[in-house]
């Protein structure tokens, strides 16, 4: 069975708890799946040891990390001689007022602002972590969320994921990745 990388970009974590339910589904599936931080030291990071490698980063004011950009530009020809998937997790992607086609706007334009080109991409849903937020986030989400119609008390925190959404993108990159 393939060596699956699985480099993820969080912020607030909700990005890594999905990246570990595609990492367990891969897993059950008796694939090997190695998960790191994407903002890991370069030096550490050698996309060329894996037979396929699967990307997810947070949306934070409309962009995902510099830090990823520059990772994914550095090492594209190595991803693009292998079975890659990018997922990315926004608000956008759902919540109380979901915006599908924005959330594929932000995926689209990181893809072309990277060059990469992956085989499978998905946008999930994030959450709302009011609890890790610092004072000037939670007044920027609160207006921004107010906005859409969303959840602004800020005595607890919201999770929108489709966890179903997340098993069945893993299942569909394990079955991409079986010979023909």
């Amino acid at each position: 069975m393939p060596r699956i990388l699985l480099l993820y970009a969080t912020t607030e974590g909700q990005t890594a708890l999905i990246a570990e339910c595609i990492a367990r589904a891969l897993r059950e599936k008796a694939y090997s799946v190695e998960m790191l931080p994407a903002d890991i030291d370069p030096a550490r990071l050698d996309p060329a040891a894996y037979d396929a490698v699967m990307v997810g980063a947070s949306i934070h004011y409309g962009r995902h990390p510099a830090y990823l950009r520059t990772l994914i530009r550095r090492h594209r020809d190595v991803l693009a001689a292998r079975p890659c998937a990018f997922f990315s997790v926004s608000l956008s992607a759902g919540g109380p007022r979901p915006k599908p086609k924005a959330a594929q706007r932000y995926l689209d334009k990181f893809l072309r602002q990277t060059g990469w080109q992956p085989q499978l991409t998905a946008s999930f849903a994030g959450a709302l972590k009011y609890s890790l937020y610092g004072p000037i986030k939670r007044r920027v989400m609160i207006v921004f969320v107010g906005l859409g119609g969303g959840n602004t008390d800020t005595s607890q925190d919201y999770e929108y994921t489709d966890w179903d959404a997340v098993e069945r993108f893993a299942n569909t990159y394990a079955q991409s990745l079986k010979p023909a």
